[in-house]
């Protein structure tokens, strides 16, 4: 949910496509990183498990780092008087989308292994993480738009803190 506000704040004129984009894969990846680790629990659940901190930090902080350099050169440049620049406008493109669903779903491959332990319904699990993580993204896009505004030209500043953070978090729990 916090990656989706983040995207919104940085780019308020996103485009509809690009906004359904981050619930659709967010929840997808939300979804399939457990049920890999239900089913490749005993394979590279112990790696995963060790580096899922740091290759979160890592993605979400280069992704977060360049929406402040961003939103930094933006500002540099209105205040220099040149005309603004139009791709910060439009989004993330969907690489970066498909990196921001890997990285805030990497721990939910634990999960998936912490399910076979558990002898947890695997389907019905999945189902409600994706479609909850789906729901609650979707919930996040007008939050987005009607801070963005709120926030002027720093709302991608801002969208990029909330992704270092996110990537913070990450390496201590």
């Amino acid at each position: 949910m916090s990656v989706t506000v983040s995207n919104c704040l940085a780019a308020p004129r996103m485009s509809v496509p690009r906004k359904l984009a981050m619930p659709i894969l967010f929840g997808l990846f939300q979804g399939l990183m457990p049920l890999l680790g239900y089913f490749l629990s005993g394979f590279a659940a112990d790696a995963i498990q060790r580096y899922a901190g740091w290759v979160t930090f890592i993605i979400l902080g280069l992704i977060g780092g360049n929406m402040i350099r961003e939103a930094l050169i933006e500002h540099r440049k209105r205040s220099d008087g040149q005309e603004q620049g139009s791709d910060t406008a439009q989004g993330p493109g969907f690489k970066t989308l498909m990196l921001q669903a890997i990285a805030t779903s990497i721990d939910a491959f634990a999960v998936g292994v912490a399910f076979v332990a558990d002898d947890v319904n695997i389907w019905l699990a999945v189902s409600v993480i994706t479609i909850c993580t789906f729901l609650c993204c979707l919930l996040m896009l007008p939050l987005g738009r009607k801070l963005g505004p709120l926030l002027g030209e720093w709302a991608g500043a801002v969208g990029g803190a909330i992704l270092l953070l996110i990537g913070l978090k990450s390496l201590i729990l």
